[in-house]
C-alpha cells in the first residue's frame, strides 16, 4: 500500500510517499523560513501563497525520487489540523483533488498525532503502551498513549506552548527567526549558574505547563542589563535551563502516575539537544527507554503524514468527498485504530 502524505500546517510544505512493506520511499520538504524572517514571524496569507507555489513541485520530485508514477499510489493523507486555517485549506484542497483524481481514498490526519508516530519511521520503533511529550511552536503535551487514536491527555500548556515561548524570548534577545534554534545555539555559551529563573507549575501537583510567567521573568531580567552578547548569552542559558528542567519533571511526573518506562518525544523543540540528553538520564535512572525521531523529522514534514494516513486507511478509516479542515482540533477526541 503505497500512500502519499502532505503536510501544510504552518510554514513548512512536506510531502511524502510511504509504502506499507518498503517504509519510506521519498519525502521532500520547502521551509519557508527565508519568506517569513524579516517579519519575525510566520504571516499567516504568505505562508498559504507559498504552499500554493510548492506543494505540486516538491510532489513530482518526490515522484522523480521513489520512481513511481500517480497508477501505484493507493491513498492520500493531508494535514486536517490543528494549523493555520489558510495553510490546511491548501494542502486539503490538493490532497482531495488528488485522491479524487486517482480514484483512490483520502484521509485528514491529526498534526500532532503525526508527530506522535514519527518515531515508528525508526530503525527502531517504540512500542505501545508510552508517555509521549509533544512539544512544538503550538502546543506543549503530555499524553499517555495505548495505541494508535488510544489517547488520554495527562497535561497541556495553559497559556503559551514551549516552542512559542522560545521563539517569543529570542526575539526580545534580538536574535534571528526562527528563535528557538537560534536561542538554544547562544545558549551554549552562556552560564548556567548566574541567574536562575523560575520553574513554572513544578510547586503544585499535575503534569500541566504554563511558560508565560517565565517569559516575562527573561523580559524583567534582560531589561536591566547591559545588550553585550555575554547577557544575552546567559539570559538565553536560564530560560534554557529552565524549560528544559520543567519538562523533566512534569515528564517524571507522568511516568511514575502512569507506571510506564517508555517516553516518546517529539515535535521542534524536542531537537533541542539539552532537552534530549536531559531527558535521556531521566528515563535511564527510571529504568526505562526514550524515543525520538531522527532530527529532520522532529520538525513538520510529509512522512509522518505518510505514515499516519498509512495506520488508518489501512484500518478502513478514510474521510467523505469533502474539504474540511480544523484549525483546533483535540487529540483525544480521534477513533482509535483496531
Amino acid at each position: 500500500m503505497l500512500i502519499l502524505g502532505i503536510e501544510t500546517s504552518c510554514d513548512e510544505t512536506g510531502l511524502a510517499l510511504y509504502h506499507s512493506e518498503q517504509g519510506l520511499l521519498a519525502h521532500a520538504l520547502h521551509s519557508q523560513v527565508a519568506l517569513h524572517a524579516e517579519y519575525g514571524g510566520v504571516v499567516p496569507e504568505l505562508a498559504s501563497r507559498d504552499h500554493v507555489r510548492k506543494t505540486l513541485p516538491l510532489l513530482r520530485e518526490i515522484f522523480r525520487q521513489a520512481n513511481v508514477t500517480p497508477r501505484d499510489v493507493d491513498g492520500v493523507a493531508y494535514t486536517r489540523g490543528p494549523g493555520l486555517i489558510g495553510a490546511l485549506l491548501v494542502g486539503a484542497a490538493i490532497g482531495r483533488g488528488l485522491a479524487w483524481t486517482w480514484g483512490v481514498p483520502a484521509i485528514g490526519v491529526h498534526h500532532m498525532e503525526g508527530h506522535l508516530l514519527a518515531p515508528m519511521l525508526e530503525p527502531e520503533p517504540p512500542s505501545f503502551p508510552l508517555v509521549a511529550l509533544l512539544v512544538s511552536g503550538g502546543h506543549s503535551l503530555l499524553v499517555r498513549v495505548d495505541g494508535i487514536g488510544r489517547y488520554q491527555l495527562i497535561g497541556e500548556s495553559i497559556d503559551d506552548a514551549a516552542g512559542e515561548a522560545f521563539d517569543k524570548t529570542a526575539k526580545l534577545l534580538g536574535l534571528p527567526y526562527p528563535g528557538g534554534p537560534a536561542l538554544a545555539k547562544l545558549a551554549e555559551q552562556g552560564d548556567p549558574d548566574r541567574f536562575v529563573f523560575p520553574r513554572p507549575m513544578t510547586d503544585r501537583p499535575g503534569c500541566n505547563f504554563s511558560f508565560s510567567g517565565l517569559k516575562t521573568a527573561a523580559i524583567n531580567t534582560w531589561r536591566g542589563l547591559e545588550p553585550t552578547p555575554q547577557n544575552r548569552a546567559d539570559v538565553a542559558r536560564a530560560f534554557e535551563n529552565a524549560v528544559v528542567e520543567t519538562m523533566m519533571i512534569k515528564c517524571r511526573r507522568a511516568l511514575q502516575a502512569t507506571r510506564l518506562r517508555r517516553l516518546v518525544v517529539a515535535g521542534g523543540v524536542g531537537a533541542n539537544q539539552r532537552l534530549r540528553e536531559r531527558l535521556r538520564e531521566l528515563v535511564a535512572e527510571l529504568g526505562g527507554q526514550v524515543h525520538y525521531p531522527r532530527l529532520e523529522f522532529c520538525t513538520d514534514n510529509g512522512a509522518m503524514i505518510a505514515y499516519a494516513g498509512w495506520r488508518r486507511l489501512a484500518a478502513g478509516q478514510y474521510d467523505e468527498p469533502a474539504i474540511e479542515v480544523l484549525p483546533r482540533w483535540s487529540l483525544a477526541s480521534l477513533p482509535s485504530v483496531n
